[in-house]
């Protein structure tokens, strides 16, 4: 404990350690659960193969889904536990040595996903009578489909098994090289570019300027480095698509957020027409920057010009010395603020969040050997959850504590289900988290006045910015590097032009001429073969959760829709999902209905900085 009074989680109710007699347990059911599964599947191909019409393939499946129930159960929790105590204690080889092992049990478990497939390909037109005797399993059907569905874009198991293999040297490779140039980037003083990039935050002007100068040269000195990995990790994945029937990377990447290509354009049709505002907000910023001498920015704010890049997450002033956002929290103290919120939105959602901090689920210290940010992970086994924290003091971290909290109050929705449904999209994975996050940045919105309310307002408009005008950039950028990449190879000069373009397309003249073409060496997210278009889902999650608000403060009987929808996000389609509530996701008017929030955010910080 520190004088914050940050607390360290408890995990004995999961397992207390990698050496109990519990854990080796597990990991033994585990492998004897992958054998079961691998005993069904034989048998399976043996009576097709032999005596089909002796098969009863429906007594197969429900044989089949509850043996599956049980190894997903394991593999879940065993891979979370073994990443949670490794990510407190990094240095810890045996943690490592341990995270190896459960990853090299889970490509056999891959192996069986694929056999399954074909033996439920093969048996599909059987699967209304299977729901017909067994109705209780009627849930399985999105997932039974979706199975089927990715039958159509794999390659035979041997090709699939040596893209596996190969895939460690190929694309994981060129992934891990990007990671170990950043990470080991440093400019001639010996600040790290991870130090660089959070000076962007800095209120001292001259050291974001100067920072984000010795960020881009850095950048270019590697460009040959960034923009090998980066081709050759995109080239792979055209390969792979081709050879696995997906006509474009965005397919695939539909499929996987379980989304219609409708719904995106009209998230994208959207984020596009509120482009204006955000212009206006970047703008206003400017100004507002210059004429407070907070700007080493030469054009920013004059004539109208927009932001210097390096600018986007300038403080607009500092709050006053009694303001709630320069206070520094303890951890009681940011737990009773949290469970307050969660309180105001339902009874359920308060007793999670009390149950939580009171069961030691949390690990909020700041210690060496600790991983930096912050996550939830879910544990199938006693249905509970993990969250791991940096607690500082500051009122982001009380907003990062939501946001985990969110995640893991998502996941109590789903108790009582089967493993096999606890894997939802993305794009429905932020939704609670960004939806707790809200509620408690509206309350704190609520509360401030003055200097700190532009503050807070301009904390979450560049937050909100950041995920839907420079994520549309991201998405303008991975889509434009595909369609090229498609028709050749692409160097540095190459991804530069297109980020340009992507910016420009995005930013417009809400930035001025001091932009950034590098950040396409940046983000490690385009530098990942798993990854395709991981920027839509967050601007999905942001505005969903946004439209999602808007309807509660309408209906105070939204909370039980609220939990109801949570619970079904691992067995339908976004679309279906949605619909529950009567919310159709198809259309640019939902997506709107989010918007207009942070529009109202905008014209407020308009009024209280002219």
């Amino acid at each position: 404990m520190n004088n914050l009074n940050t607390p360290r989680w408890n995990l004995d109710s999961i397992f207390s350690s990698i050496d109990s007699d519990e854990y080796k347990k597990a990991l033994s059911d585990y492998e004897s659960g992958m054998e079961n599964l691998e005993n069904l599947l034989a048998s399976a191909k043996k009576f097709i193969r032999t005596a089909a019409e002796n098969f009863d393939f429906a007594v197969w499946l429900k044989s089949y889904l509850e043996a599956e129930n049980h190894v997903l159960t394991l593999a879940s929790s065993l891979g979370a536990y073994a990443y949670i105590i490794y990510s407190v204690d990094t240095t810890n080889t045996c943690y490592l040595n341990n995270i190896a092992k459960i990853d090299e049990m889970g490509l056999r478990y891959e192996q069986i996903e694929l056999s399954f497939r074909s033996v439920l390909l093969a048996n599909s037109k059987y699967l209304d009578e299977f729901y017909k005797r067994f109705p209780e399993c009627i849930e399985y059907k999105y997932l039974l489909e979706e199975e089927i569905e990715q039958t159509k874009h794999q390659m035979s198991p041997q090709e699939e098994n040596l893209a596996s293999d190969l895939q460690r040297t190929g694309g994981d490779a060129w992934e891990r090289l990007h990671e170990q140039i950043i990470s080991n980037l440093k400019d001639k003083d010996g600040k790290t570019f991870n130090a660089l990039r959070n000076d962007a935050y800095s209120g001292d002007k001259q050291l974001r300027k100067s920072s984000y100068e010795s960020e881009i040269a850095l950048l270019r000195q590697n460009e040959i480095a960034f923009s090998a990995s980066l081709n050759n990790l995109k080239g792979e994945t055209v390969t792979l698509n081709k050879r696995r029937n997906w006509a474009s990377a965005i397919d695939r990447a539909l499929s996987s957020a379980r989304m219609s290509k409708k719904t995106l354009d009209a998230l994208i049709g959207a984020i596009e027409e509120s482009l204006p505002k955000w212009r206006k907000y970047f703008k206003l910023k400017a100004k507002f920057l210059a004429e407070h001498d907070l700007t080493a920015s030469a054009g920013a704010g004059r004539g109208g010009k927009g932001i210097a890049f390096y600018d986007l997450f300038a403080p607009m002033g500092e709050p006053s010395p009694t303001s709630l956002l320069s206070k520094e929290w303890t951890f009681d103290e940011a737990k009773e603020y949290v469970i307050a919120r969660y309180d105001s939105f339902s009874k359920s959602m308060g007793d999670f969040a009390r149950n939580a901090f009171e069961s030691g689920w949390i690990d909020a210290e700041v210690r060496p050997g600790k991983v930096g940010g912050a996550y939830d992970e879910d544990f199938a086994i006693n249905h509970e959850s993990r969250i791991l924290s940096n607690f500082t003091g500051s009122f982001s971290d009380i907003i990062t504590l939501a946001h985990e909290l969110g995640h893991a109050y998502h996941f109590s929705c789903m108790k009582g289900k089967a493993a096999a449904f606890f894997s939802y999209p993305m794009t429905l994975a932020e939704t609670a988290s960004t939806f707790a996050e809200t509620i408690v940045k509206q309350d704190m919105i609520s509360k401030c006045t003055g200097s700190d309310k532009i503050q807070i307002l301009d904390l979450d408009l560049q937050d909100v910015s950041q995920v839907l005008v420079d994520i549309l950039c991201r998405f303008y950028f991975e889509r434009s590097v595909f369609e090229e990449r498609t028709e050749g190879e692409l160097s540095a000069e190459d991804f530069c032009r297109l980020m340009g373009d992507a910016q420009e397309k995005s930013y417009g003249d809400g930035l001025n001429e001091e932009r950034h073409e590098y950040m396409w060496a940046v983000k490690s997210h385009y530098y990942s073969t798993g990854l395709d278009f991981y920027n839509f889902p967050y601007a999905f999650g942001q505005l969903f959760a946004a439209a999602l608000y808007a309807f509660y403060k309408k209906d105070t009987t939204f909370a039980q829709k609220y939990s109801e929808l949570l619970s079904k996000t691992g067995s339908m389609s976004c679309e279906d999902v949605c619909a529950l509530c009567g919310f159709d996701i198809s259309t640019k008017e939902f997506w709107k209905s989010g918007i207009e929030l942070y529009v109202a955010e905008i014209d407020g910080l308009k009024k209280l900085v002219g």
